[in-house]
């Protein structure tokens, strides 16, 4: 099904590094936030610039440098995401599956797995995912998978399959004969796998969120996967991928903070009151962007601490006690990174007049996706689990969101 590890490698260029890839993300970041604040107003989704970051390798940071990748610490490419979501926010959160998959490949995939996904990654292949479901209870799955000979079908339908439809491979979870979930990715084209671009959020529009349709689709042997965090365990995965939401929620403050001073500099104008003559010097307009400025600095810095504490974990070797600290700091980084990136994007409108409103600005984008990044998993949860584990010293759940 695949080409082989050794065959792909022979065939491709230099393996990257850290430095060339950061050399790779200049011009791809630059371009990707220049036609952001126009692709969410016209609904236009970012295929194009999805492709072009896989293609220039830049879904690969982690992959070790023994198997052709650049062997990225985790705050390294935390570092990234940032940068992505200041960009576009729609975006980073898109390859969230991507990164989750080859994170997942690191901390518990076979050395056939590793191969095998790997050299698809260094082909410039995208991954998505169809794993929740709306309208039961505690994140109840009710798609089924059945045997069927030598083979499997699944049924059901999922909804916020994040980026499923810029990918090449998409992963999903259903229940088998037993009630057991089963996790398993299916190649983008499969028949009987139907993605829809139906994603009706107020913020990250663009996400290609939607519904995906498993209609009696064919999942052979080698496409099941074991699942993160199975039989309550916890996994480092977890924090990563939480973390990830957060660095998602420190890029939108640092992006409310760049469109902040480029609306003070080129549309705004003093209130008749003020004491300025332009609005770059209204001390209330410079207090404005001081504070929207303080709190993505705040954001980005507690998203690559909790980063340090996960790389950390690694080099503990996973042990339980790291990665339940990993748990716990991540929790707090979340907590101050969605306030922030919530109150840097309401604090935009500071710097303006009503103009601030219009919609050719589309300034609001940033609260809207701020505030929808946020709702994936409740703050005051995380505040509450930090609280008893400081208290009591009890374990945050081993839910698959901490």
């Amino acid at each position: 099904m695949s080409t082989s590890f050794s065959a792909a490698q022979a065939s491709s260029p230099p393996a990257p590094t850290i430095a060339g890839l950061r050399e790779r993300a200049r011009p791809h970041l630059a371009d990707i936030a220049r036609g952001a604040a126009e692709r969410e107003r016209e609904r236009s989704l970012p295929h194009a610039q999805i492709r072009a970051l896989a293609a220039d390798l830049l879904l690969t940071w982690r992959i070790p440098v023994a198997y052709g990748g650049a062997g990225a610490s985790v705050r390294e490419v935390i570092a990234f995401i940032i940068d992505l979501a200041a960009a576009d926010s729609n975006i980073a959160q898109s390859l969230r599956p991507s990164f989750s998959f080859l994170e997942g490949l690191l901390a518990r995939g076979g050395e056939a797995e590793r191969q095998r996904w790997f050299a698809r990654y260094l082909a410039g292949e995208v991954f998505g995912n169809a794993g929740w479901e709306i309208g039961g209870a505690n994140g109840a799955v009710t798609a089924r998978i059945r045997r069927e000979g030598d083979h499997y079908r699944a049924t059901g339908s999922k909804y916020y399959s994040t980026g499923s439809l810029y990918a090449d491979w998409v992963s999903a979870v259903a229940l088998d004969e037993e009630d057991r979930p089963r996790a398993f990715v299916l190649p983008r084209g499969r028949e009987g796998l139907e993605l829809l671009d139906d994603f009706d959020a107020m913020g990250q529009r663009l996400t290609a969120s939607g519904t995906t349709h498993l209609r009696d689709v064919v999942v052979h042997e080698d496409e099941l996967r074991p699942r993160q965090g199975e039989e309550g365990g916890r996994t480092i995965v977890t924090p990563f991928l939480q973390l990830y939401l957060a660095a998602v929620e420190a890029g939108i403050a640092r992006g409310a903070l760049d469109d902040a001073v480029g609306f003070a500099r080129e549309h705004a104008r003093p209130i008749k009151h003020s004491s300025a003559q332009r609005s770059v010097d209204d001390p209330y307009v410079e207090f404005s962007v001081g504070e929207i400025s303080a709190r993505a600095f705040a954001a980005e810095a507690v998203v690559l601490r909790a980063a340090d504490v996960i790389d950390a974990a690694w080099q503990a070797d996973l042990a339980p006690a790291a990665v339940t600290e990993a748990a716990i700091t991540v929790a707090q980084a979340q907590f101050l990174a969605v306030e922030s990136a919530l109150k840097a994007s309401e604090l935009l409108f500071d710097v303006g007049g009503a103009s601030t409103t219009s919609r050719r600005h589309n300034l609001d984008r940033h609260w809207r996706n701020a505030r929808t990044v946020a709702n994936h998993n409740p703050r005051h949860w995380k505040a509450a689990v930090v609280g008893a584990y400081r208290l009591k010293g009890t374990e945050p759940p081993a839910s698959g969101l901490f």
